[in-house]
């Protein structure tokens, strides 16, 4: 059952669907509103996401035999991301994670946190850890700058696009030209009791204006980007969510073979679309080369400066210098492709030298 957030009772706030239900897509001025997050004057309201605590002494070496991510080290405030991952390396859940010296504290989407939390009970045998799923508890606020006000309140910060100790880039281009620095990402967690409270008269933008600046940032989403075949490298998040020189854990050896080899089967692409249209194509659209289609749409978003814009999980094999069309139902939009995931194992960045894109 999906929790309505009492900030839907804001003057024009019209309430999100899918993964969003709960909160609001907007309050009535989608690009002003993904202006004034950008700027950091205004803050989105994500209580509809899932909260996972773990607790007790074991909780962190627990979670690092389990998981993608090295925790053994977490220090209490230090932000993470870690994958779980089936035998075969697809990801089954995507976490962010913080300590606070007591608890780890995972937010995930919100249709993780039960499974993620009878899955974790599972798994704990004779184990010092306790788990629960606080989701009903704890509301979520997400913000592009650090807020001064909210210094005592556990966060959250992406570590996203930096790639992490252990970690791995395989997009094309540097960490300095990558343009998820342009979206520094704060993810506050608040008593659910005290979320109006803590908002007060803040400006708040929709996840209409989140989602657009996560697009732009390359940032994948679990449920959006992901599908029960991903591995971790085709979305590029072995810069964040998984350090290579940890001990086992399940999917590792998935995981190894495929960046031994360098070539995940799939990739992710920034698609800059046809802006002629008045409308965007649905998530789930195809993505076609010529008439041959090669992947699906993943997120779309309208973004305040760059117009339409998408994420795409693309065949490995189609050129990066391919004219795409995206086709929803009779509607064909035409997409410029801007490479993430590099196509060749050569052309990444850190591997070979000199393979740069163009101009963002």
């Amino acid at each position: 059952m999906t929790i309505k957030s009492p900030l839907l009772s804001r003057p024009a706030a019209v309430e999100a669907g899918g993964a969003d239900a709960g909160v609001a897509a907007h309050y009535g001025e989608p690009l002003r509103e993904q202006r004034a997050l950008a700027a950091g004057t205004a803050v989105v309201d994500l209580s509809h996401r899932g909260v996972v605590t773990v607790s007790g002494p074991d909780r962190l070496s627990w979670l690092n035999t389990l998981s993608s991510q090295q925790l053994t080290s977490l220090a209490p405030g230090q932000s993470t991301e870690l994958l779980l991952l089936s035998v075969q390396g697809r990801i089954e859940f995507d976490a962010r994670v913080v300590d606070d010296g007591a608890t780890t504290w995972l937010i995930v989407e919100a249709a993780e946190a039960a499974p993620l939390a009878e899955w974790l009970n599972k798994m704990k045998f004779m184990l010092r850890v306790e788990i629960a799923d606080v989701s009903a508890d704890w509301a979520v606020l997400g913000s592009t700058h650090r807020i001064p006000e909210w210094e005592a309140l556990q966060a959250w910060q992406d570590p996203w696009p930096h790639v992490g100790a252990g970690g791995y880039s395989y997009a094309v281009v540097g960490e300095d030209a990558h343009p998820g620095l342009e979206r520094p990402w704060f993810e506050y967690l608040v008593p659910a009791d005290e979320l109006v409270a803590t908002v007060g008269d803040r400006a708040l933008a929709g996840t209409m204006a989140s989602e657009a600046l996560r697009i732009a940032a390359w940032r994948p989403r679990w449920g959006a980007e992901t599908d029960d075949k991903t591995i971790p490298h085709e979305l590029d998040l072995l810069r964040t969510a998984v350090h290579l020189a940890k001990g086992c854990y399940k999917g590792q050896e998935t995981i190894a073979r495929v960046h031994n080899l360098g070539h995940p089967p799939r990739r992710l692409v920034f698609l800059q679309l046809d802006g002629s249209q008045h409308t965007l194509p649905a998530a789930g659209s195809e993505v076609r080369a010529g008439e041959r289609k090669v992947g699906a749409v993943t997120s779309v978003a309208q973004h305040y400066e760059m117009g339409p814009v998408a994420l795409a999980v693309i065949k490995r094999s189609v050129a990066p210098d391919e004219v795409l069309t995206v086709v929803d139902g009779d509607e064909p939009y035409s997409a410029a492709q801007e490479v993430i995931v590099a196509p060749d194992a050569g052309q990444v960045v850190g591997r070979q030298t000199g393979f740069l894109r163009g101009t963002r």
